[in-house]
């Protein structure tokens, strides 16, 4: 069961200034990004606190999973 989402007005506001192409970029990645079907991997740079990045890669490792993996779930979860 999925969780009913919440927006503030502040998002709502934001949302209504996007073009109509930013909203069908939106519409099309959403759609990829529930899907189970592979697409294209990208690498990223992300600058983290040492602490912070050994504290999450220890607790993915108690999950059983690498930690990129954990963070593509958490990714999947937050625009979901």
């Amino acid at each position: 069961m999925k969780t009913l989402q919440k927006f503030s007005d502040e998002y709502l506001q934001r949302c209504k200034k996007l073009s109509i192409e930013e909203r069908l970029d939106f519409i099309e990645n959403y759609k990829l990004a529930i899907s189970d079907e592979p697409s294209p991997l990208r690498s990223i740079r992300i600058k983290i606190p040492d602490y912070l990045l050994i504290a999450f890669k220890q607790r993915a490792n108690l999950e059983g999973v690498t930690y990129e993996t954990k963070i593509k779930e958490l990714m999947k979860q937050w625009i979901n």
